[in-house]
């Protein structure tokens, strides 16, 4: 049996050491601030923000929220986050997205400025990714999948690594962020021929295709490490991811569970950035 890789237990091991971050910044007179802006009353995004709320108190962030009407111009949008770029108080910005169609999301997006960029949405952010540099800040679904790595002390260093989905948020960017930890990495996409061949033989999959049932036991081999970063629901309504989670669990070495895996630590490196972005800000 797989050993099950529990988001809980790495949350609990950053929101300890955040909260002693926290707290020496405010020893210092700075308290990290999150603003979070939301256009309208979607239901998935509603939630997410009831679990950074909740993340924020127990690592000591305070959040700002930002909540406008879906209709709202994209000038004046523009001009909102023109005013939480300069309000100094603010040290990472938490914007939801998609954006209603009206407005275009580069041009918002990257109305941002880079240093509270959080979650890594801006092209600096992005960029500072694929160059390997500090500017602004990694996505950060990305970002937990190494962090859960780490954690569990899974070794990247010459690793063959299959990544399973391409998308700017997570595939892309955690290719990226596993190449500077010196994997061996393989993107694989919806026009990849024989993908369960090409990851059979590798020592992690990160799946984050988005599709249910993408990553079947064909895929699979006893040594391996997965992380299933997708968030998808059967016909029955239960929450699941890319992988088949039961040939999984009896086949492979590790794998994160979902629920209760990627995205519970997702929040949390959403602190994390804001934290370090007012730590650089108090230097």
């Amino acid at each position: 049996m797989a050993q099950i890789l529990k988001g809980k237990e790495v949350v609990d091991a950053l929101n300890a050491d955040l909260l002693q971050r926290s707290e020496a910044l405010k020893a210092k007179g700075v308290t990290p601030v999150l603003a979070i802006v939301r256009l309208g009353e979607r239901p998935d995004d509603m939630a997410y923000e009831r679990g950074a709320l909740k993340r924020a108190e127990k690592t000591g962030v305070t959040v700002k929220q930002f909540v406008f009407p879906e209709d709202m111009t994209q000038d004046q949008l523009l001009a909102e986050i023109e005013k939480i770029n300069q309000d100094d108080s603010i040290h990472g910005v938490l914007m939801f997205r998609p954006l209603p169609r009206h407005i275009d999301d580069e041009t918002v997006r990257n109305a941002l400025a880079p240093e509270k960029d959080v979650d890594g949405i801006t092209d600096i952010s992005q960029a500072g990714v694929y160059a390997g540099v500090d500017k602004g800040f990694p996505p950060c679904t990305a970002e937990a999948c190494m962090e859960i790595l780490k954690h569990y002390d899974v070794n990247l260093r010459g690793a063959n690594v299959a990544v399973v989905g391409r998308s700017q948020v997570i595939g892309k960017p955690v290719a990226m962020m596993l190449i500077k930890a010196n994997a061996t990495v393989t993107v694989c996409h919806t026009k990849t021929v024989d993908m369960a061949s090409i990851c059979r033989d590798k020592d992690v999959i990160i799946a984050a295709a988005g599709h249910r049932g993408t990553v079947t036991k064909d895929f699979l081999n006893p040594g391996q490490t997965i992380i299933d970063v997708a968030i998808n629901f059967d016909e029955n309504g239960k929450m699941c991811g890319d992988v088949d989670f039961a040939e999984a669990e009896k086949t492979v070495k590790a794998i994160t569970p979902v629920p209760g895996g990627v995205g519970s630590v997702t929040t949390s490196m959403l602190m994390k950035h804001v934290i370090t972005a007012a730590e650089k800000k108090a230097l």
